[in-house]
């Protein structure tokens, strides 16, 4: 076996949670229960607009998109997690790190570039409703979910595949994640490169996300102000308050963690900020757009009475 190889096949470990660790079993019921709730909130979601025809307009067609980036995000991150609860730690190879990152930044570009998407949607639902329909057909929204699925995969595999290239020397992360900078840390290789490629790939994605998304509600709120009647107005606003709502709480922490500069005196509130996109909004998501929209609750009763109708049948 050469040198790389072993490289890859080398075990490290996540120290997780440590001073938590007095409080364990409650912390993993805690995170086991949002877990489950997570997945099970995300695949009725997903399921129910897949099935549901009402539901077949492009706002739930990105939603169901979003609720399957959620779903695969906490997957990729929470299985691993819950064991080193537990234990205080987890071991995992550099290969499975190395994946797992693939996984996760995948999707977080992914999950960037669909609320993009849906912001635009929002915009043209609100300033120019007359050429919604037209617009945002089937057509034009596949090929818009498309592209983002592509650029996601595509910006993250280039940056991965330098970090596989890298020999790794140190044995241990504080973190309950392989996230980026952390395993970079291990690498006894020159790493300047690659977080130049991270920085040239990578963070002009966050930016224009938050740009375009910033862009795009100012000319919103500028139509929206525009309506003469309080109750058009109010219309108006709940069908992007939801989407608002995400959009603070994702791109919020992101930007804590990834764009705003870090110290070791800021290690544990970056674990904080983790949670909170690997595992708060992914159960923040289908419980906003859930609660707040008639559509969705409307399709689940339906779906819920011709079950019943079928049984007594």
């Amino acid at each position: 076996m050469d040198r790389r190889n072993q490289t890859i096949d080398k075990m490290i470990i996540l120290m997780g949670f440590q001073l938590l660790h007095d409080f364990r079993i409650p912390f993993f019921l805690l995170i086991l229960v949002l877990f489950i709730l997570t997945l099970s909130l995300n695949v009725t979601i997903a399921t129910l607009i897949y099935y549901c025809p009402t539901l077949h307009h492009p706002m739930f067609f990105f939603l169901s998109h979003l609720s399957v980036c959620d779903t695969t995000l906490t997957t990729s991150i929470v299985p691993v997690m819950l064991p080193g609860i537990l234990k205080g730690t987890v071991k995992i190879s550099i290969a499975g790190c190395i994946f797992q990152i693939q996984i996760f930044a995948t999707v977080l570009s992914l999950e960037c570039l669909l609320l993009v998407v849906m912001s635009y949607d929002r915009y043209l639902a609100i300033c120019h409703p007359l050429r919604y329909t037209s617009i945002m057909n089937q057509r034009f929204c596949c090929r818009l979910v498309t592209i983002c699925w592509a650029l996601g995969f595509m910006v993250i595999f280039s940056v991965v595949l330098s970090v596989s290239r890298l020999e790794f020397c140190g044995t241990t992360i504080d973190h309950f994640f392989c996230d980026f900078l952390p395993v970079l840390q291990l690498s006894c290789s020159d790493t300047s490169a690659v977080k130049l490629q991270q920085l040239v790939f990578s963070v002009p994605v966050l930016m224009l996300a938050v740009i375009s998304i910033i862009v795009t509600y100012a000319y919103i709120l500028s139509a929206i102000f525009r309506i003469p009647s309080i109750s058009g107005r109010q219309k108006a606003f709940s069908t992007c308050s939801s989407h608002v709502a995400i959009v603070g709480t994702f791109l919020g922490s992101l930007i804590g963690i990834y764009i705003l500069p870090s110290s070791g005196n800021t290690l544990k509130a970056n674990k904080i900020l983790s949670l909170l996109y690997t595992i708060g909004t992914p159960l923040f998501n289908p419980i906003i757009y859930c609660v707040r929209n008639k559509e969705i609750k409307v399709a689940f009763e339906k779906c819920i009475w011709k079950r019943k109708e079928k049984e007594m049948l």
